[in-house]
């Protein structure tokens, strides 16, 4: 009864908001960038993985939903060039939309000692989904215009860059979404598809048997992610 009241007060009020967790100051620098209409708490789990393996973690917030891509990255690039103030190996991990501004920040303005990226069931080549809905009004609405610019046949090549660093990329294998999925080719997460997440260039490419929406709390992308920013592979049970 009394686990109850107490999480029965946490879902009312403030009292219970995450405290913040400490900087590893002696470890390597991670930056974190949640998918679009998401913000940092969607990857609080993998935050906390990451903190405990000895990464020093930035978890940020940006306006997904508010600019276009371009906007977006050059944002994130400028509030980062405030936080990212000891010298030392800085990794990037971004999920879904967030895949594509990191793997465009790693590109284009790679900090002094950029070390590792990994995307998270990243739309590298856009998603059917979004093609599908990409001119309804409350997709629009919700979504703004970086949602505009996650279909199919939007080439981004141009802004994003090309993968001149260590990447490594999850894809996930499991859907709870059945329209998308019917709507998707091939094997996907209920967002996008294995085969849309891959890049020339990539270092390393796993599956895993995750769904798109909770991706970020994954136990088994918790690992990888850990393991490739390490080592710079993925540990072998592939193609799940």
């Amino acid at each position: 009864m009394r686990h109850l009241i107490i999480t029965l007060f946490c879902l009312t009020s403030f009292a219970c908001t995450k405290a913040p967790l400490p900087p590893n100051i002696h470890g390597d620098y991670v930056v974190l960038l949640h998918g679009i209409a998401r913000s940092s708490s969607h990857m609080e789990s993998l935050e906390t993985h990451l903190h405990h393996q000895g990464f020093d973690v930035i978890n940020l917030d940006y306006p997904s939903t508010k600019h276009d891509l371009q906007t977006l990255i050059q944002g994130v690039h400028e509030d980062l060039s405030t936080r990212l103030v000891l010298d030392k190996p800085t990794h990037f991990v971004g999920y879904s939309m967030g895949g594509l501004l990191v793997h465009a920040i790693a590109h284009k303005y790679p900090p002094q000692n950029r070390a590792r990226v990994v995307q998270l069931a990243p739309p590298n080549h856009g998603s059917e989904v979004a093609d599908f809905i990409q001119n309804n009004w409350l997709y629009k609405k919700i979504y703004g215009p970086a949602g505009q610019q996650l279909t199919t046949d939007t080439d981004l090549s141009n802004l994003l860059g090309e993968v001149n660093y260590e990447l490594g990329i999850i894809a996930g294998s499991r859907s709870i979404d059945p329209i998308s999925s019917f709507i998707l080719p091939g094997r996907d997460d209920g967002k996008v598809t294995i085969a849309s997440s891959k890049l020339d260039g990539m270092k390393d490419h796993i599956i895993v048997a995750a769904t798109h929406t909770f991706f970020p709390s994954n136990k088994s992308v918790h690992l990888q992610t850990s393991h490739f920013l390490k080592h710079g592979t993925f540990q072998e049970h592939k193609n799940k």
